[in-house]
């Protein structure tokens, strides 16, 4: 049985994961892949911490460098993170002739189209399952099983972190920074949370998965970013007496000439089977001309999740190598003289509906006021209500509109907020009816 070599750059949470899964699995591995998939060396710059593995014949080294420049060792797993190391050493592998397996989703959506030249320079292959939704296969969904799709839109929770606190909100009414610090002692959330709560996390999935959808190339900086810091327990109350649940969704839709790429707090319809996705776990529904709607559901993150996504892709490429082959399967799921540059539409041009909150003040006229202002761009209301008790002279005022243009709406509110007649800067959540 053919022996592949494997060495693992960094032996952090994720490489820990990945190191146990080909030690503890390997009778399954082999039986399933036709080859001894053997963890020749760890490179991490803590070599002394225990891991609670017993690594046997593996060698555990401070230097990736020596992982990297060692003939022997065919596929290169790079768990380090961020994107100046990492990105220097999946280089360097690449250009030793090493496949790479990554699950560093900001590496890939800021660098990835030079990465995916850089592989077919030198004809080695990219894998990355583990980068967008943890041990949800929502990259070989996309490259593979829908190949013969157009694939119309994805909805997506992306991350688990920002479920946790919206869902920890919705349950118990706590305050946004009291299900932070939840989420932080649960180990859900970072010491320091802003990539996830703010959205960003979120967005360099979606920008790896509108390329793998639309054979475009990864464009992280257009797409328009909002966090879940200014959610509160009212709003996503009042969501609910309306019908809908609050989620932080990655929203991706191809039309003719462009994508609408947007990551923000939604309200979804109860009827959506996203709006039942809690706690951690992550999910993204999938519309496609042939299959219609599909809808993936798992862990996002997590030690084993994460590995075992990653072990999905050594096995890939160690069958590729039995077979004599690489480079079977496109990295981005289209050949790269196929992959264009389609334009992500500017937010200001986008139209849906819209949930708006303002704190009115209570004396005669408000109401016209405002809705006069809406009306004078073209914003129909579907729906208004005065919610809950004065405050301080003041009363939550909550509107839902019809279909509405982004660019109309944020220019009224900008007039609405330099009247008398409200106090504070209005909440705006945008509404999808679909998943």
């Amino acid at each position: 049985m053919e022996t592949i070599n494997i060495g693992i750059l960094g032996f952090g949470v994720v490489g820990t994961g990945v190191a146990k899964l080909l030690l503890d699995k390997k009778t399954v591995l082999e039986s399933r892949t036709g080859a001894v998939l053997n963890l020749k060396t760890i490179a991490d710059i803590d070599t002394t911490t225990d891991r609670g593995i017993d690594l046997g014949q593996t060698r555990l080294i401070d230097d990736a460098g020596g992982v990297i420049a060692d003939p022997d060792i065919d596929i290169i797993v790079e768990t380090i993170g961020g994107e100046t190391v990492a990105k220097a050493c999946i280089e360097k592998a690449m250009a030793n002739g090493k496949h790479v397996v990554t699950a560093n989703k900001a590496l890939l959506a800021g660098h990835g189209n030079g990465l995916v030249k850089l592989a077919r320079k030198n004809s080695v292959d990219l894998a990355f399952e583990a980068s967008c939704g943890g041990c949800m296969p929502i990259i070989k969904t996309l490259r593979e099983s829908l190949v013969a799709n157009h694939i119309r839109s994805m909805s997506g929770i992306l991350n688990g972190t920002c479920n946790y606190i919206l869902t920890k909100i919705s349950q118990d009414g706590s305050e946004f920074e009291a299900a932070l610090k939840n989420a932080q002692d649960l180990g859900f959330a970072e010491a320091e949370p802003s990539l996830d709560i703010d959205g960003h996390d979120t967005a360099h999935k979606l920008a790896i998965l509108n390329s793998l959808a639309h054979g475009m190339e990864i464009n992280l900086k257009d797409i328009h970013v909002e966090g879940i810091r200014n959610i509160t327990p009212a709003d996503i109350k009042f969501a609910r007496e309306f019908g809908y649940t609050i989620k932080l969704l990655a929203i991706g839709k191809i039309h003719d000439d462009h994508v609408e790429a947007r990551v923000h707090p939604t309200m979804i319809p109860d009827t959506n089977p996203l709006s039942h996705v809690d706690q951690s776990m992550n999910a993204i529904a999938v519309d496609a001309d042939a299959t219609g709607q599909t809808m993936l559901y798992g862990k996002g993150a997590g030690m084993m999740p994460t590995a075992s996504a990653v072990l999905s892709d050594i096995a890939d490429i160690a069958r590729n190598m039995i077979a004599g082959t690489r480079r079977r399967m496109p990295i981005l799921g289209f050949l790269e003289d196929h992959i264009k540059e389609i334009p992500i539409l500017p937010m200001e041009e986008l139209s849906t509906r819209y949930y708006l909150r303002f704190e009115a003040q209570d004396h005669p006229g408000v109401l016209s006021t405002i809705s006069g202002i809406l009306g004078e761009h073209h914003i129909s209301i579907k729906s208004v209500h005065q919610k809950g008790r004065k405050n301080n002279g003041r009363v939550p005022v909550v509107m839902i509109t019809h279909m509405a243009n982004e660019a109309s709406v944020q220019t009224a509110l900008t007039r609405i907020v330099k009247t008398d007649s409200v106090v504070g800067n209005p909440m705006v959540i945008r509404i999808e009816e679909t998943a």
